[in-house]
């Protein structure tokens, strides 16, 4: 596999700038552990498990691993889920030593990561939130673009952030958002970032938890295909969230107004047999019965270029062998 170290590396204690984004509950920990023993930082949400399953879905994932597996702590308590506080108790108890912070202040909670001898990425949209996550300790700042998929705290594009915030710092940043392949690495690395962080691309791969149908929709999806809206409200309200532009989002958003079609009717079933509503924050999983399609199919703009779902590992491979090219040709035109 080619070299390709930057800060970021010796910061996280991985061996390439790549990390997988929490991607909500298609983020197992078959995933986190394929990125990680590629090399990369797998990473796993945990807001939305209860204390007793952080630690197993941490030790499920470092037991097949000697990479670096970290977790996810969402900030906003409007998530309807357990305070980021006991998240982060119950991570910290696991033995996670990277936290990954987003959607809120980081401040209450990174010394006490760095108290159990931690790592803390924060998560911002702006340079200015970069600063302040720096104030508050922050080791590692990731800047999140506006074309990321999934739930989105940022309105400026990733081009624009990156600059941005890298000069505004001096801790490594990874970049976000519309990174699809290893030409977004090499641009990403070119905008200043020491990494790069990836949803869209690590969802379709074998690994994730994804539903058959959702992973084919990502695949076959141009560039075009998604919107950014707040119409997946339940469960986590008033958050900008980008999706696949399915026919379902299509009917919602031509209803208009607060009246959406088919508010509160269950559409499928989990791998368990709960009901799964319209319009609520969870997406096509594996194991799902039902209308999957009427689930909310988080994706980046760079799903243009996901066009297969490889083994994770192909994939940590693929971004280092293609960004190695990038910057070298780069080069070569500049020579010119």
């Amino acid at each position: 596999m080619p070299a390709l170290r930057t800060p970021l590396c010796p910061a996280l204690g991985i061996e390439h700038p790549v990390v997988q984004a929490p991607v909500g509950s298609v983020s197992t920990p078959e995933l986190a552990a394929a990125v990680a023993d590629a090399g990369g930082l797998g990473l796993l949400a945990m807001s939305w498990r209860e204390h007793g399953a952080v630690a197993e879905a941490y030790q499920a994932a470092t037991d097949r691993t000697d990479g670096v597996v970290g977790v996810n702590v969402v900030l906003d308590d409007s998530t309807g889920t357990r305070s980021p506080s006991a998240c982060l108790d119950a991570c910290l108890d696991a033995g996670a030593t990277v936290v990954s912070f987003s959607f809120g202040d980081a401040g209450p909670y990174v010394d006490r990561v760095h108290d159990a001898g931690g790592v803390a990425l924060v998560t911002v949209g702006s340079a200015a939130e970069a600063r302040e996550a720096v104030a508050a300790g922050a080791d590692v700042v990731v800047a999140q673009g506006a074309e990321s998929g999934g739930h989105v705290q940022s309105d400026v594009t990733t081009m624009a952030l990156v600059p941005r915030v890298a000069e505004s710092i001096d801790v490594p940043v990874v970049a976000a958002g519309g990174i699809g392949d290893g030409r977004g690495v090499a641009a990403a690395l070119s905008l200043g970032a020491d990494g790069v962080w990836l949803g869209t691309r690590f969802v379709a791969t074998a690994e994730s938890g994804a539903h058959e149908s959702y992973r084919s929709t990502l695949t076959d999806a141009p560039e075009t295909a998604t919107r950014r809206t707040e119409l997946f409200d339940r469960g986590w309200p008033d958050q900008p969230h980008r999706v696949i532009e399915t026919g379902d989002v299509q009917a919602a958003a031509a209803e208009g107004g607060d009246e959406r079609p088919g508010v509160g009717d269950t559409v499928a079933t989990t791998a368990d047999g709960d009901p799964v509503e319209r319009y609520a924050d969870v997406p096509p999983l594996a194991g799902m019965a039902g209308d999957v399609d009427a689930l909310p199919h988080y994706a980046g703009q760079s799903v243009g270029v996901t066009t297969d779902a490889p083994p994770a590992a192909t994939v940590v491979e693929s971004l280092l062998s293609e960004a190695v090219v990038a910057l070298d040709g780069a080069t070569e035109a500049v020579r010119r």
